[in-house]
């Protein structure tokens, strides 16, 4: 590449000034009265909402603001994200959550009027040439206002969500964004971010990983209580929800969000607890190599062999667009401008927010990554990933706005996919069998936490909602509801777990999408099926990729793998065979580590 690669995202190029941005202000007032407009157009009675012109000319305002809205959203995730200290940016937030707030009641009025249009006409509608390719998208958002509370509730619900259910989310964020962890390294006392902190559960040194560990729990201890009320007041607003929509089930929403059913949810679990021996005999072996009787919680991340070399900045991003080159050379020319433009924030820092994520800004058609990089493996496994993120949202800009709306499992693919080229190629080219076995361990660290730490977020989810319908649950009960969840998901395999994972995991805490976890899993193994496919092929499968990604947002998971894959989602047998896949890895793991 020639030169030092930015390590700071630019993001003057689309809002200059930061949260103090003027443009950017002027962007959301600019919003704000388009949405009015949207409103009271809808409100209007005497609209012929049948009447073609009238319909597409609603169905067009209405893709505009969209664009518009997740411009304005993915701008304040990235000022929050890389400055949780930054008291403009969250106050810019809350007008952000407004404008949301007052998109969707105008959007509830415009579903409302979906509704009322007479089923010929309806089917008439949608004939239209212009509205083929958000077909399916309009039909999804009819049948789901049907589904729902009447439209002057869903708009009451939507509203006082702002204050409430959104604001223990902010809640969580602020607690996260004070808290400092104290660590003794290289006898120097150093006060590090959540994610500083959780960086070092992966450094080769046991004694600095259990004072980590240590400290982390002493740290998330104080602030239990605090969490505890943020997640049951979370829960208890959507159960309070689903009970007055008439929706028995809390797995009913994610579902829909993700466009699967639940056979094909429950095919996937029981795949991968039919090999759950395999990863087990991985996690007694990485024990032995290490050197232990049995591994604790901060044990699982830790290296093993004796080559564990830093990669510079520079030089993951030289890997990542090298092997995404021999798969597809628009991927590979995609992540060179995403590095080239300053469009990935990676500087390790105090002060950010902790994980990464990849947030697309559509008016712009740009991406950005936010992660805090440290040169390890599994910090160029999560560049390649988010940068997959990025990459999806490239192949689909020419479609129209809600034709892009694609769930976060079906998202979780194409991450996934691009971190599985990198680990595939990296194993492949390794030097020497250390080489092979440090780099093919940090693939089974990502099975290990797609098998088991998910399942037991899964699981953990599924029995504290159950609970949280009697009543509060205490930061003591679900510790314990914690502990019994991981020992669930990792069948005993480990010494140690950790109790309050459900206070320091972001994704218990999201708003937007509940049960944030199974479709990390979902996307990993689907991804497999994907890879599979794509070695057998060869080049001549790169196209299909890009056209499997450009239907993510308008089809059911299970179309979808018919269409591309010839495959049948609900059986446990297409599951199965993405599973073994991965189990392959652990077998040639035991394999090498056999006489060590």
């Amino acid at each position: 590449m020639g030169k030092t690669l930015p390590q700071r995202w630019d993001l003057d190029v689309l809002f200059p000034g930061g949260s103090e941005s003027e443009p950017f202000r002027s962007f959301l007032g600019l919003l704000e009265t388009d949405i009015a407009s949207l409103k009271a157009r809808v409100d209007q009675s005497d609209l012929a909402w049948n009447e073609k012109n009238t319909f597409l000319q609603v169905v067009d305002e209405v893709q505009s603001i969209a664009v518009r809205v997740r411009q304005a959203g993915a701008y304040i995730s990235c000022l929050t994200a890389q400055n949780v200290k930054d008291e403009q940016a969250k106050l810019l937030g809350g007008r952000v959550k407004t404008i949301s707030a007052n998109f969707g009641a105008a959007l509830t009025g415009w579903e409302e009027r979906l509704v009322s249009i007479e089923e010929s006409a309806w089917k008439a509608l949608l004939a239209e040439e212009d509205l083929q390719p958000i077909a399916f998208v309009l039909e999804e958002r009819r049948r789901r206002a049907q589904e729902k509370l009447p439209p002057e509730q869903e708009v009451l619900a939507n509203d006082l969500a702002v204050d409430g259910y959104h604001a223990w989310q902010d809640l969580y964020n602020a607690v996260v964004g004070r808290m400092t962890i104290e660590i003794e390294l290289d006898g120097e006392l150093k006060q590090l971010s959540v994610g500083q902190a959780a960086n070092l559960m992966s450094h080769p040194d046991r004694a600095v990983r259990a004072q980590v560990f240590a400290k982390w729990q002493e740290a998330w201890g104080k602030e239990t209580e605090l969490c505890a009320q943020a997640l049951n007041h979370l829960g208890g607003f959507r159960l309070s929800l689903y009970r007055h929509r008439g929706w028995d089930s809390v797995l009913r929403e994610p579902l829909d969000i993700g466009r699967m059913q639940e056979k094909t949810l429950d095919a996937m679990w029981q795949a991968i607890e039919n090999r759950k021996d395999r990863l087990v005999a991985y996690l007694e072996r990485k024990a032995k190599l290490l050197g232990i009787e049995k591994l604790s919680w901060y044990d699982v991340s830790a290296p093993v062999g004796k080559t564990h070399k830093k990669v510079s900045y520079d030089e993951a991003a030289e890997l990542i667009v090298e092997h995404f080159n021999r798969f597809n050379p628009n991927m590979a020319s995609f992540a060179q401008q995403a590095f080239d433009e300053a469009w990935i924030e990676a500087e390790d820092r105090p002060g950010k927010r902790p994980g990464g994520f990849c947030t697309s800004f559509p008016v712009s058609k740009q991406s950005r990554v936010f992660m805090t990089y440290a040169g390890n493996a599994s910090n160029v496994s999560t560049l390649a990933h988010e940068l997959g993120h990025a990459y999806h949202q490239q192949v689909m800009w020419d479609l129209p706005p809600l034709a892009q709306n694609y769930a976060m499992n079906v998202a979780e693919t194409a991450s996934t996919f691009a971190e599985m080229i990198l680990a595939d190629a990296a194993v492949k080219n390794a030097a020497n069998d250390d080489e092979r076995l440090v780099l093919l361990e940090d693939k089974l660290q990502s099975v290990v936490a797609f098998f088991m730490n998910i399942h037991a977020r899964f699981l953990f989810e599924k029995n504290f909602y159950e609970q949280r319908k009697n009543g509060l649950v205490s930061a003591a009960e679900l510790d314990r509801l914690m502990l019994e969840a991981q020992e669930s998901a990792y069948k005993g395999a480990l010494a140690e777990y950790e109790p309050h994972f459900w206070a320091s995991k972001l994704h218990f805490y999201i708003t937007s999408y509940p049960f944030y976890n199974f479709p990390y899993t979902f996307g990993y193994l689907f991804s497999m099926s994907v890879y599979a496919r794509a070695l057998a092929e060869g080049e001549s499968f790169a196209a299909k990729y890009d056209a499997l990604l450009q239907d993510t947002g308008r089809l059911m998971v299970e179309d979808l793998a018919k269409k591309h894959l010839g495959e049948d989602m609900t059986s446990v047998d297409f599951w199965q065979a993405a599973v073994d896949l991965a189990v392959a890895d652990i077998e040639e793991f035991l394999r090498l580590t056999e006489e060590a």
